[in-house]
């Protein structure tokens, strides 16, 4: 019974893939939704091939993006205000669906912080 069990997992984990379609999402216009002390908030970013620049509510910030590999990015604001936004920020593309992917993110050197989130883009 042990050996059939273990057969079963290794079937399963063979034929599970997560989809990771990466490329579509290096441009486009996207949005990310989080709740923010309590309250639902929305921002939208517009993504091309080296700036990143975000919109929420009214300000607009800019960031330099670096794609490590097709999945994972680096982004560094030009103009940071505080020591904190300095700091560069590490994105990982982790799933892929449709118009939408799932990613975790942090800053960089600071894994034991990891947060994850899903972006949906909106316009190419």
């Amino acid at each position: 019974m042990k050996k059939f069990f273990w057969v079963v997992l290794l079937l399963f984990c063979a034929c599970y893939s997560v989809e990771r379609d990466c490329l579509p999402f290096h441009s486009g216009t996207f949005e990310f939704q989080q709740i923010i002390n309590g309250e639902l908030k929305s921002s939208v970013f517009t993504r091309d091939s080296i700036y990143e620049i975000e919109r929420f509510e009214g300000k607009i910030d800019t960031a330099h993006i670096r794609w490590v590999n097709d999945c994972e990015c680096i982004l560094t604001k030009l103009n940071p205000q505080t020591n904190q936004e300095r700091r560069p920020i590490q994105i990982k593309i982790i799933s892929t669906e449709d118009n939408r992917y799932t990613f975790e993110y942090a800053l960089v050197g600071d894994q034991k912080n990891k947060q994850r989130g899903t972006i949906v883009k909106i316009k190419e």
